[in-house]
């Protein structure tokens, strides 16, 4: 049996499995009696009280935003039996809860003005959308003369995420250690330093991110890390779109990252070389706002790349050695979005308010790359991304993408990849759902630094890493899906899976092997949603059986990984 742990965010998992035995022995040590493993979920927002109109009535009467009343909910719940503990209430106590003015500064509505369903819809999916915030609600609560007031409810998650990463990977030991305030002072800060020993390299890292620099709408972000083969800076500041109605955008950003790259083959490493990219950009964006439903947008920057590969010191001299690339380019670019968002729970995470989109999203970018730029070459840059969802009825949907980058060189694609996917739910209960996903992604002429690969890091679970490779791939997942009522400690939400993969390579990498055609794969395992932390990760435990492949494929896989989605 081979044991592999793939480790995305493995503090996570600890800080799940530190709690629990930390629950435990204080537990013991006060002779108590563990809060029930059944417990309730957390409590909903209240619903809308009936004393307040429709919002269409309140539209048509003219009302206007009365107090917005801030409920900034603890950690921990200890007004009921089940959470009030002496280590929950001591949890809340270390917890710098998010100050309301944090959250405030994240509202698209304000005292005085105008009643807007959209906007309280809207402000509710930015605040659920960051990461130190379990939920977030934003609901009419009183109605009196013209006015309404407003309450936002939200419920905070443990954000100092301390850890070892440990774990077994592809052959392969990895380990670490991390530490992670997602909300320093209450203030929705990030900030980190951790060491890393992973697949490719061992890394040190130090991060920071202020999503809202000096409470204003810019998102300022920087990180360093000092790796075994090389060092990537990266620093952005940007002020994106943040909401439909948002009619200015812009930033700039640069990262400069020296590595040891590999291309792989059967899961093994089968040549190697440096790489040094340097990357920039700039960009202003404009847009008249939300209009009958949909938002337009157009935006103008340039961008700098520049590609350099070198031989690895000591290590054989690389079989197939990418040619340097150097490209600047003006570019504009359009989009385009329809306001139709939906909310659920139970469908890509457990027991959480999710947001999805059904409406149309398009957006198409076009850039001139020459040499009186200081290009290497004339190139025509592309790139354009398309998805749109459809609810088939109440209990069914599916949401379909496509993605779409190259550079066009003497009349023909060059580095161009293609890709396509769609996803299905079907809402069976509250608690059952099945979800089935088909994706492929084909390449023309790729950059030799550019490999596509298929196996066990990218959805045939039963398979080593980076398996099979390929001009082109295809995976097809179905999965039956159990959320249970099961809440351990009022800590995890417990839910469980069957699943079945299959995929397949075509075309011929430059250096693989041919393709070993159909792979497929059958298991099951369990889910864990941390849902007391600001990682947000479900924890999967999986047993995977591969069904194909040659000698070399161990008849069972053990899986313990983390991702952000069930």
């Amino acid at each position: 049996m081979d044991f592999t742990r793939q480790k995305p965010n493995s503090p996570a998992l600890l800080l799940s499995i530190c709690s629990l035995a930390a629950l435990c022995c204080a537990a013991r040590a006060q002779n108590a009696v563990l809060p029930s493993v059944r417990a309730r979920a957390p409590k909903h927002v209240e619903a809308r009280p009936a004393t307040v109109p429709e919002d269409e009535q309140l539209v048509a009467g003219g009302a206007r935003i009365g107090a917005v009343i801030i409920n900034s909910r603890p950690l921990f719940d200890t007004s009921g039996p089940d959470e009030n503990t002496a280590l929950f209430r001591l949890a809340n106590r270390l917890h710098i809860q998010t100050r309301p003015a944090t959250i405030e500064g994240q509202l698209l509505f304000h005292k005085g003005e105008p009643y807007n369903a959209q906007l309280l819809a809207e402000s509710a999916r930015i605040l659920r959308d960051t990461r130190y915030l379990r939920d977030a609600w934003v609901t009419p609560v009183r109605y009196e003369n013209g006015v309404v007031d407003v309450e936002v409810v939200s419920q905070d998650v443990w954000t100092f995420n301390p850890g070892l990463s440990f774990g077994r990977h592809g052959g392969k030991n990895t380990a670490g250690v991390e530490f992670e305030e997602l909300n320093f002072l209450g203030l929705g800060t990030q900030l980190g330093i951790g060491f890393k020993s992973g697949i490719d390299r061992d890394t040190k890292t130090i991060f920071y991110r202020d999503r809202q620099l000096a409470r204003s709408w810019w998102d300022l972000s920087t990180s360093y890390s000092d790796n075994s083969d090389g060092r990537l800076a990266q620093f952005s500041l940007n002020r994106p779109f943040y909401a439909l109605d948002a009619r200015r955008a812009g930033g700039v950003s640069f990262s400069d990252d020296r590595r040891t790259d590999s291309r792989y083959d059967l899961g093994e490493v089968i040549d190697k070389f440096d790489a040094h990219e340097r990357n920039a950009t700039a960009y202003y964006g404009v847009s008249a706002g939300l209009h009958d439903g949909w938002v337009r947008r157009f935006s103008a920057g340039v961008t700098f790349e520049d590609h350099e590969f070198l031989p690895t010191p000591a290590a054989a001299a690389p079989l197939l050695l990418p040619m340097d690339r150097k490209l600047v380019y003006p570019w504009v670019a359009a989009e385009w979005v329809a306001d139709d968002f939906h909310t659920a729970r139970n469908r890509d995470q457990i027991e959480k308010t999710e947001d999805y989109a059904l409406g149309w999203r398009v957006r198409t970018q076009l850039g001139f790359a020459g040499a009186a730029l200081g290009s290497d070459r004339d190139a025509i840059m592309l790139s354009a991304l398309a998805s749109k969802g459809v609810a088939l009825s109440e209990q069914q949907s599916v949401v379909l993408s496509a993605s779409a980058s190259g550079r066009v060189e003497h009349g023909s694609i060059a580095a161009g990849i293609l890709s396509v996917d769609a996803r299905y739910h079907l809402r069976q209960t509250p608690r059952r759902l099945f979800f089935v996903n088909l994706s492929a992604t084909a390449g023309s002429r790729l950059d030799a630094d550019e490999q596509i690969l298929l196996g066990g890091d990218n959805g045939l679970r039963a398979y080593p890493l980076r398996y099979q490779t390929g001009t082109g791939r295809w995976l097809f997942t179905a999965e039956q899906r159990w959320f249970t009522n099961w809440y351990p400690f009022q800590m995890f939400n417990v839910g469980g899976a069957v699943f079945y993969d299959m995929g397949a390579t075509w075309g011929r990498d430059p250096l693989g092997t041919p393709s070993q055609g159909l792979l497929k794969d059958a298991g099951f395992g369990l889910r864990f949603g941390n849902s007391r932390s600001a990682l947000g990760n479900v924890l999967h435990v999986d047993v995977a059986f591969p069904l194909d492949g040659d000698s070399s494929i161990k008849n069972v896989q053990f899986l313990v990984e983390t991702k952000r989605t069930f």
